[in-house]
């Protein structure tokens, strides 16, 4: 039998918090397809909202297990305080910077200019 099936009842966990007044939903899965930790990070409220380390609101990444821990807390307090770390750092870039002051400005052309 192939293994896909398993997996789809494979246990995962759902964190949510909140960076930068973004509700974020993290989605963790340890040994997705019995080979390696699935988390997907997506903004949910505004939906799709675009974040420092995803234009789109949404991310998946994949975690080879030898380098992880191999329990992660129930709260997700580890995983959620990796999450908030990457977004901080990456705040500090030029181009997440740059798109922070044109949405406070607002966009009158869409884009286009």
């Amino acid at each position: 039998m192939s293994s896909w099936g398993a997996d789809m009842d494979k246990p995962h966990h759902i964190y949510s918090f909140t960076w930068q007044g973004i509700e974020i939903e993290a989605t963790y899965t340890p040994r997705k397809w019995s080979v390696v930790d699935c988390l997907e990070i997506r903004s949910v409220n505004p939906a799709r909202a675009p974040l420092p380390i995803t234009d789109t609101g949404y991310l998946c990444c994949y975690l080879v297990p030898d380098e992880q821990p191999e329990t992660i807390a129930e709260d997700g307090s580890e995983i959620i305080a990796q999450i908030v770390a990457q977004l901080d750092a990456q705040a500090r870039s030029r181009e997440w910077l740059a798109y922070v002051e044109a949405s406070k400005q607002g966009d009158l052309f869409g884009g286009l200019l």
